[in-house]
């Protein structure tokens, strides 16, 4: 697959749903810690998400990186927007940053 279209599937994999997770593995099976600690933060919030598998596609898995201009997996998207690995999201969940992130997704934003 080319790098322009791989790139567009990616763009919209990552506006399919309101929180996309690109992830080693499966919500209900991570194939890596990094990709467990993101699930479970997201689990602990009740916050439905997408999973986009990348061990299921090179493709997607290589290009993601190149997508966020990131280099690690997982990654997690909040309305198209990228937020970060799963430092990032950790240290967000223990902040109180990431339940607000998500909070003003569902409509319940603070001015």
């Amino acid at each position: 697959m080319s790098e322009a279209s791989t790139h567009e599937r990616i763009d919209a994999l990552v506006r399919s749903d309101d929180v996309v997770l690109f992830m080693k593995g499966t919500r209900d099976f991570p194939q890596c810690g990094f990709s467990a600690v993101v699930v479970k933060a997201l689990k602990l919030l009740d916050q439905p998400f997408t999973e986009i598998n990348v061990l299921e596609d090179p493709d997607v898995r290589e290009g993601v990186k190149a997508y966020a201009n990131w280099q690690t997996i997982p990654q997690l998207y909040v309305r198209g927007e990228f937020v970060g690995g799963c430092d990032i999201v950790r240290e967000m969940y223990e902040s109180g940053d990431l339940q607000s992130l998500l909070a003003q997704k569902e409509g319940s934003a603070q001015s």
